[in-house]
């Protein structure tokens, strides 16, 4: 791998603003990772189909903040081979149900388990647990989030927790890794924040940047 780092980024999560989202964070990464590049494909609606052929040629890390796609034809195939490659993954929110003709991307490749949410108007307080040393967490502290937290109790025993999400009554995960099925030379994280205020928040961003970086061993 070259010493510059290329990011795709799929933005296709509707309501979450994520095309604004993205944009703050690469943005951010200029000043934080500027060894990363990124290219930022945008679904302009749930039924457009954009060329993902960038995965295929040039693509070191892939980022996925789509929902519910109707995305089908030879750009699934392309996304799906690119999973079953092992190649590093970093997955935002709903990115558990990125592919609706594919929703067994969550269970499969990201590890996790989910199951819709609890209710909106609910400040979620994001804790980090067990693995505070974890290069995901480096300069990480503790923060609150206003998305709704999503259930994903019971994520794949081989997935490592790295941030729980805990309202006043619920607890569920919301930041893990997992090793890719294909070997560990392709790693994957994901977590379900990505609200829009979670990239006004710096620990946020700080996760996503060190995710990125992680996620290819830089």
């Amino acid at each position: 791998m070259s010493d510059k780092l290329n990011l795709t980024m799929l933005s296709g999560s509707f309501e979450y603003d994520s095309e604004d989202s993205l944009t703050i964070l690469r943005d951010y990464l200029k000043h934080h990772s500027p060894q990363i590049t990124s290219e930022l494909i945008i679904y302009g609606n749930e039924g457009d189909n954009p060329s993902l052929q960038s995965l295929e040629e040039k693509t070191d890390v892939l980022l996925v903040f789509t929902r519910r796609l109707n995305t089908d034809g030879i750009e699934l195939e392309r996304f799906k081979n690119y999973c079953a490659q092992g190649k590093p993954i970093v997955g935002v929110r709903t990115a558990s149900h990125a592919y609706q003709n594919w929703l067994g991307f969550d269970k499969e490749v990201l590890g996790g388990n989910y199951d819709g949410h609890y209710g909106n108007n609910l400040t979620t307080y994001v804790e980090l647990v067990g693995h505070s040393d974890h290069p995901i967490l480096k300069g990480v502290e503790p923060f609150e989030s206003q998305g709704s937290l999503y259930r994903n109790t019971l994520i794949a025993d081989d997935t490592m927790l790295l941030l729980t999400g805990r309202t006043d009554e619920e607890s569920e995960p919301v930041a893990w890794t997992r090793a890719h099925s294909a070997g560990d030379r392709g790693r994957i994280f994901y977590t379900s924040l990505g609200h829009q205020k979670d990239f006004w928040e710096l620990d946020f961003l700080r996760i996503i940047d060190n995710a990125i970086n992680w996620v290819v061993d830089c």
